[in-house]
Order: C-alpha cells, then structure tokens, then sequence
C-alpha cells in the first residue's frame, strides 16, 4: 500500500505531538526539580543561616563570660597582691614592735637591781686596777688596742704605773698624756681587749639608775648602784661638766666607770663631798671624749673616740 500525502502529513503531525508533550513533561519535571532543589537549598541556607546566628551568639556569650571571668581574675590577683602588701607590711611592723619590746624589756630588766648582773658581768673585763708607787685607783679601756682612762690625779707624783685587769694580771702601763683642767689622764697597756663605749651624756636624765665599778679602799673591782641626782653640775675647774650621783664613791674608786642599764659609760667617777652622804661626782662622758681626743691629737696625732 502506497502513503499518501495526507497520511504522511498526519503522521508526522502525531510524531512532533508526542515528542512536544515529552519535552514539555520533561521540561516541567525540570523546573519542578530546580523549584524543589532552590527550596531544598533555600530552607538549607536558612537552617545554616540560624545556626551561624545561634553559633555567633553563643560565642559572643563566652567571650563576654570569658572577659567578665578574667576580669574577676585580675580584680583577684590585684586584690591578692593588696592583702600580700599589707601583710608584709602588717609583719615588718610586728617585728619593729617585737624589737622595740625586747629593747623595752632588756631596758627594764637593767632597771632592776637584780638585773644588773648582766651589765655587770660585760663590763668588769674592761675595767682595771690602777696600782703606782704612791697610790691606786681604777680605770676603763676605750679602745680594743689598749688604751684606757683614768683620773690624773691618780698618777700624781707616781714615777711607774702598773695595772692588774680582771685576770689578776699586772701590766705595765704608758702614759699617753693628761688633762690637769678635767682631771683627765690617757695610758696604754699592751694586748687586745674588749673596750667599753662612751654614751651621749646629754641624753642621760634624773632618776635614771647607773653602778660605779672600782676598787674602794682595795676591794678590787667592787660595784655599787645608785641614780643621777642632777646634771651639769659644776666641778673644781668651774665647768658645768658633772654628773651627781648618790652610787657610793670612795678611796680607790677614782678613775672607774660610771655605767648605765645599757652598759654604756656616762662618766667617770671623780670626787664625792666627804661632808655629805650620797654626793658623788662623775665628768660626764662627752667631756671625756673631747678630752681623750685631745690628748690622743697633741701627743699621735691620732683621734680615739
């Protein structure tokens, strides 16, 4: 059978239908796909977008709780150093007052007469008999290379002059130079000893306790207690440079120490009134002092004190 014009025409009039309605099934199915996966990838977006926003809140928090903690950290760590200033402080002020106590204490321990042991027992190896061919007296070491003082007129009219210290030892001894005007003399005896220190005798007040050691009438290094009845008061040479003291003074005692509760000279003991009780007299220590070096200047050329 032989196709026709007609028939081949409707032929492929079905033919372009059937291929239009597949491409226009596919071509929907298509945008339907490109609709459903923009949606599906749009909802995505939003869901990731949230989360992001969740994420970045979240760690916005931290580091706001971050800081706030580190500054509660440091607002610790300053307040800690605070606390440990104040405590150093606290303990460094303690300690000055513990310091303070003890000196108080040791001062009051001094002030008692029973407690005059330990003084007592410091200075007496620094103080010695002094012993010449017409007469005796006592003197104190001031310096550690054997230099000591004691009154001139001990050694008035002596043509040698011996000391015996605290071993019983007796050593010949140099007279360096005097003072006739504060009664004053410088020796020097061989050896290394443990001197005693000068204190300020402005500083000494009324009332306070002292002990003379010396060697009264023989008795060799005898100690008597007393307290400083005044001060500056005026001697032979007319000079207000006297500590009086009720500490018994006699024979022998010229020339030694008169010590305080810290151990410390403040004098030299020099006369007492015979007419009276209790009134003895002292060349107050800074005189001394400015004596020795007097004397140690114009005879070595050399300062002591």
């Amino acid at each position: 059978m032989v196709k026709t014009p007609a028939t081949t025409e409707h032929h492929h009039y079905k033919f372009h239908r059937k291929h239009k309605i597949l491409f226009g099934s596919f071509t929907t199915i298509v945008l339907i796909f490109i609709i459903l996966s923009s949606t599906a990838f749009y909802m995505l977006y939003i869901k990731l977008d949230s989360h992001y926003n969740e994420l970045s809140a979240r760690l916005d928090s931290m580091q706001k709780d971050t800081n706030s903690k580190l500054n509660d950290v440091t607002d610790n760590v300053l307040a800690t150093q605070a606390e440990l200033s104040f405590i150093q402080d606290s303990i460094g002020k303690t300690e000055e007052t513990l310091t303070n106590l003890n000196l108080e204490l040791g001062e009051l321990k001094a002030s008692a007469s029973s407690d005059f042991s330990d003084v007592i027992e410091n200075a007496v190896p620094s103080v010695v008999t002094i012993r010449t061919d017409v007469a005796q007296g006592t003197g104190f070491i001031i310096s550690d290379d054997g230099y000591l003082v004691t009154n001139a007129h001990v050694l008035s009219g002596a043509s040698s002059v011996y000391t015996i210290n605290f071993e019983k030892e007796i050593i010949k001894a140099e007279l360096i130079g005097y003072s006739g005007d504060f009664d004053i003399a410088l020796l020097k005896i061989p050896g290394s000893y443990n001197a005693l220190s000068l204190a300020n005798s402005d500083d000494v007040q009324v009332g306070q306790k002292v002990i003379a050691i010396g060697n009264p009438l023989g008795l060799q290094f005898s100690v008597s207690e007393g307290i400083i009845s005044a001060v500056h008061r005026p001697g032979i040479n007319e000079v207000n440079s006297y500590l009086q003291t009720d500490a018994a003074l006699n024979p022998g005692n010229s020339g030694g120490p008169l010590i305080d509760k810290e151990g410390n000279v403040v004098g030299i003991n020099n006369f007492k009134i015979g007419s009276g009780e209790g009134l003895s007299f002292a060349l107050e220590s800074n005189y001394v002092k400015d004596v020795v070096n007097d004397i140690s200047q114009t005879a070595m050329n050399r300062t002591l004190l």
